[in-house]
């Protein structure tokens, strides 16, 4: 079976200030990459617009509400202090939540092995009731609500190895034994959460903080010690990766020192702990990555490890 690609040109009307990190050109390195001749055998999509109710799922009617009447007609608004709105950006963020979903759909039915959603703004910081961090409707915990309401899915593992904790993933799924939460993540570093002691009210938040100056080595130890085995004791039905490329060495808002090899390393450990127990279901979903070349090829990484499913 073939590796799903979903994208959608509204993700480059999703616009931030001058000078921002998470800006269009992060969409545009990616598809330039995956235009390579390698990468044609990837099955391509545009990502739809989400629905209303899979969004409800994670997030309740009045914040859904409140994003919307922030959108602006013109200009920016600011949501938080890094955090802005443009009139392209409601439709963005539908659309993320839409490739989120549709990922699900085509990889629980089996039409295809693994599917990579790049969309933007990311998702992981979005709370149950805030945005911030540059995210407003959290993709992660609406894809694996999709999953479990759609398709049945009892267990639902969430790896993010963005350079930044996914504080909202957290937030969403603190009290929920049904989805595994795992990260990676720098420590300290925005947004201060993430320490090994946050375990959640069900014990199903995994948390392996790093130091500024680690690369590949801690990253792989913390997955092998820390991770991958609450991953394999968990028995997920479908594996989602939050996967950010910010704690590439490359990149100017993280301390970590990752490279390529360590995105496709990862990226084939939780492959293979699909494989043996959800029948390789894997959906991924861009978070950060904010340097354009370490980017685009820490995504090449990512998705050529995918397609040797």
């Amino acid at each position: 079976m073939s590796t799903l690609y979903l994208h959608h040109g509204a993700y480059l009307d999703h616009l931030t200030p001058v000078g921002h990190p998470e800006r269009p050109d992060r969409i545009r390195a990616i598809d330039r990459i995956l235009e390579h001749e390698r990468f044609q055998v990837l099955e391509r999509d545009l990502a739809p617009l989400g629905e209303r109710d899979a969004i409800l799922r994670a997030h309740p009617a009045a914040y859904v509400d409140m994003i919307e009447r922030s959108a602006p007609g013109e200009g920016l608004v600011r949501v938080d202090a890094d955090t802005t709105m443009s009139p392209g950006t409601w439709e963005a963020a539908l659309r993320g939540v839409g490739g989120a979903c549709r990922a699900v759909d085509e990889v629980m039915t089996a039409r295809v092995a693994n599917a990579f959603s790049a969309s933007r703004p990311p998702g992981h910081h979005a709370e149950l009731t805030r945005a911030m961090g540059f995210c407003f409707f959290n993709n992660a915990a609406v894809a694996a609500r999709h999953a479990q309401a759609v398709y049945g899915a009892e267990r639902v593992a969430i790896m993010d190895f963005d350079v930044h904790h996914g504080n909202g993933t957290q937030d969403i799924f603190w009290r929920d034994p049904t989805v595994m939460y795992c990260s990676t993540h720098q420590m300290p570093l925005y947004p201060g959460s993430g320490a090994a002691n946050e375990r959640g009210e069900a014990d199903t938040i995994v948390n392996a903080p790093l130091a500024a100056g680690d690369g590949g080595e801690a990253f792989r130890e913390a997955m092998d010690i820390a991770i991958l085995p609450r991953l394999e004791a968990f028995s997920p039905d479908l594996v989602i990766i939050s996967a950010g490329f910010d704690a590439h060495v490359r990149d100017p808002l993280g301390g970590l020192c990752l490279v390529e090899a360590d995105f496709a390393w990862a990226t084939l450990k939780l492959m293979e702990i699909a494989d043996r127990h959800c029948d390789g279901r894997v959906v991924s979903l861009l978070e950060g990555g904010y340097d354009l070349e370490g980017l685009a090829r820490s995504t090449a990484a990512h998705v050529m490890t995918l397609m040797k499913s």
